[in-house]
């Protein structure tokens, strides 16, 4: 089948900020081009000797790609996931051995001498790809090239605090767009952008937007092709930039189902169908050059190997790396070492199998978490009628009845604790709680009945990240609703029962207060 042919992305220089056009190269690194060229000698830089170096080569005994097998880890498994996947293993781990050696013996074998340097050599296309220390590191660059001091951002509603924390001593802050069970409303982006006021809004329209499409932070919601294809055409029409910041999108778990509609049945084996059922990134609508991707090895390898890599136009890109030149440079070449031998030593069907069998995990411990909430509690579902839930199917969790001295069930379960929608992709779960049946819930008091809980829950053994951590503006905060973000990622399923425990003991005592 021939392949489909793509223009070119068009000039956005314009989009770029005034400290992005007045970087220059780097004069050492500019001399790169220079070092690769056949018989040069280069006294130039001042890159040690790699005879210097203390190490020999790198070895690692990794976990082969299909170690995590199509289906769900039970929850009386003797073998704690977060052991399994970063402890010191179990005879039932299947070891794969790497070494990256100080030389090569191949020419395209992973070469420690080049890796513990000063490496920088993206690849070059079109559509270009460019290294950074991971999707923090990686929104702050592209927030630096594109924005200048003073202006503002597009961003859901709620969002990930670290991306508005890095913008605001920059002077830059976010326009929050509401939000549904995909994420960012594509009616409420044009609302906004056609009505702009630079009066009432103390600022120009915003040609720069946050998102996080898949796994969103905090909701946990998955945008889907079409809204992608909305928003993106509304960026064309108001010339929007759009970074795409998609740390957990290989962690898609789809639909939420209760114990007894689960199928048993293993998830299909072939990696491609694993690909093709991915909800596809903004990407793959962008015929304009006008996203800047964000990818990260951080929530499928390891956090601490602190690599990722930009996708975006090359203009961009060029851009990109003269501030990584001055800046944070490279990723650390041990971790570029380790994870492209263990990326060559999997292949790519290696690598997609192991991604699957991550998804497949991740589905297993959000459904066991709900299912220990379903437990803890009294479990309803309703049909939300308002705000990021409207229309979506909502767990409501009552305190369960007790028996009364004669041994009787009182069924008055009382007023609604809590509501959640199930994620459909990443770590966390997003609870809102209905504060407005507190007996002390006054608006406006001084101290939110939700830091009043989450101090509560940490001095009861459980820590959480309150709601008002992931607020783009104080205007999306309500003190009758409270959230907590709670993350079922990196415990095993022991304490993540106790855990939840916990969370209903301390919330029920808190209630009655």
């Amino acid at each position: 089948m021939a392949l489909e042919k793509h223009g070119k992305a068009i000039d956005l220089s314009h989009h770029l900020s005034d400290l992005s056009r007045a970087r220059g190269t780097s004069p050492l690194k500019g001399l790169i081009k220079y070092v690769t060229k056949p018989g040069t000698i280069s006294l130039a830089g001042g890159m040690p000797h790699p005879s210097y170096f203390p190490y020999a080569d790198i070895s690692a005994n990794a976990l082969a790609s299909d170690n995590f097998a199509l289906e769900p880890t039970r929850p009386d498994s003797s073998v704690s996931w977060f052991w399994k996947l970063f402890g010191a293993g179990s005879s039932k781990e299947k070891i794969m051995p790497i070494t990256i050696p100080k030389c090569p013996s191949q020419a395209d074998d992973i070469n420690l001498a080049v890796s513990l340097q000063y490496v920088y050599k993206p690849a070059y296309s079109d559509w270009t790809t460019l290294v950074q220390t991971g999707n923090t590191d990686g929104w702050s660059r592209a927030l630096q090239t594109l924005c200048n001091p003073g202006e503002l951002i597009l961003t859901e509603e709620w969002t990930y605090p670290s991306a508005l924390a890095n913008s605001q001593p920059f002077n830059i802050f976010p326009v929050p767009i509401a939000m549904d069970s995909e994420g960012m409303r594509s009616d409420d982006l044009r609302k906004v952008l056609s009505e702009w006021d630079e009066t009432a809004r103390g600022g120009k329209r915003p040609h720069v937007m946050y998102t996080v499409p898949v796994g969103q932070n905090p909701s946990g919601a998955t945008m889907g092709l079409e809204r992608k294809k909305e928003i993106y055409d509304i960026c064309v029409e108001f010339d929007i930039i759009i970074v795409e910041d998609d740390p957990y999108y290989f962690l898609q778990e789809g639909q939420y189902k209760p114990k007894s509609e689960r199928s048993s049945q293993s998830a299909h084996k072939d990696p491609g169908d694993f690909i093709a059922n991915l909800v596809p990134s903004y990407l793959k609508v962008d015929y304009q050059g006008r996203v800047i991707r964000l990818d990260t090895f951080s929530k499928t390898i390891a956090p601490g190997s602190r690599l990722g890599f930009f996708t975006c136009n090359p203009r961009f890109a060029e851009r990109l790396e003269r501030h990584g030149e001055t800046t944070t440079q490279a990723p650390c070449g041990f971790g570029q070492s380790l994870i492209t031998q263990l990326l060559k030593s999997w292949g790519y069907e290696g690598y997609t199998r192991w991604l699957h069998g991550l998804a497949v995990q991740y589905t297993g411990r959000r459904d066991y978490i709900i299912d220990c909430f379903a437990e803890e509690f009294h479990l309803r579902s309703s049909i939300g009628t308002t705000g990021i839930w409207n229309g979506l199917e909502v767990y409501d969790l009552y305190a369960k009845p007790k028996r009364n001295a004669s041994g009787l069930e009182k069924f008055d379960f009382g007023p609604k604790l809590i509501s959640f929608v199930p994620p459909t992709s990443g770590m966390f779960i997003w609870l809102k709680i209905n504060f407005r049946t507190h007996p002390s819930f006054k608006e406006g008091d001084e101290e939110p009945l939700e830091t009043q809980l989450f101090i509560k829950l940490a001095e009861g053994g459980v820590l959480v990240a309150p709601g008002w951590f992931f607020a783009a503006t104080d205007n999306v905060l309500d003190s009758g609703e409270g959230h907590v973000r709670i993350s079922f990622s990196n415990v095993d399923f022991d304490a993540l029962k106790k855990a939840v425990g916990i969370f209903g003991t301390v919330l029920r005592d808190f209630f009655k207060e």
